[in-house]
């Protein structure tokens, strides 16, 4: 019998991409901002690489919205909103190569991370607050009669932030590569029919690399209001 028994380990483009993911966000920040030990030219150069800059600019821009949303004091949270930052806008980066494959069209990765961070805020609140974070679903000066249909209301709003949170990443990126992908299917069709039309199609040809400009500004947009969502 086989020692793992009917366990199934095949390497899916799920499991595939996802490591890659992980192999790049880490390589990124090893090769450009790594540790003195690791041999490179960028750490000799007064002048920072683009690289560097990008990326400590990325890095003052989420801490900016730690202080901002969480406060001065919760940038405990900062090293996991930079690395959930980096782990999406890589993840939707890499869908915009041809043939490859985007792990936040899956509705389970990006619902599974809206729900656990869900959970994970909601255990951190009642730690901090105790009983009193039951409060926050009766806003101030509510009349006694209303209370029940508010905190109906408010707790039906605060459960759906859960679902919110992925749907959003998951909807914006599965309509954008899905319109990319009949587009291109279109384009390509009409590239081999003829010479004639070949030449009329440069016109949507040209839409379509707008449109793929558009796919890679939304995917950066999404991983930001991600993290943004993830602090408010």
């Amino acid at each position: 019998a086989p020692i793992l028994g009917y366990l199934n380990l095949s390497l899916t483009n799920f499991s595939l991409y996802s490591i890659l993911v992980f192999i790049l966000v880490i390589g990124i920040h090893l090769i450009f901002k790594g540790p003195d030990f690791i041999v490179n030219n960028f750490h000799n150069k007064l002048v920072p690489s683009s690289w560097n800059i990008a990326l400590e600019s990325s890095y003052a821009s989420i801490n900016s919205i730690v202080r901002e949303q969480i406060g001065i004091r919760n940038e405990i949270y900062l090293p996991f909103i930079y690395s959930l930052f980096f782990f999406i806008i890589i993840s939707n980066l890499i869908g915009n190569t041809p043939y490859s494959f985007t792990i936040t069209t899956s509705l389970i990765l990006s619902v599974g991370l809206g729900f656990t961070i869900f959970i994970g805020v909601t255990i951190i609140a009642l730690f901090k607050h105790g009983l009193h974070f039951f409060s926050f679903f009766i806003p101030g000066g509510t009349p006694l009669g209303l209370v029940p249909l508010l905190v109906l209301i408010e707790v039906i709003s605060y459960l759906a932030r859960s679902l919110s949170l992925g749907v959003r990443l998951f909807a914006n990126m599965m309509s954008g590569h899905t319109l990319l992908k009949i587009l291109s299917t279109f384009l390509y069709q009409l590239f081999t029919s003829s010479i004639l039309v070949a030449i009329f199609t440069l016109i949507p040809f040209a839409i379509f690399t707008a449109l793929v400009g558009l796919e890679i500004a939304v995917s950066i947009i999404q991983a930001y209001v991600f993290i943004l969502l993830t602090s408010s």
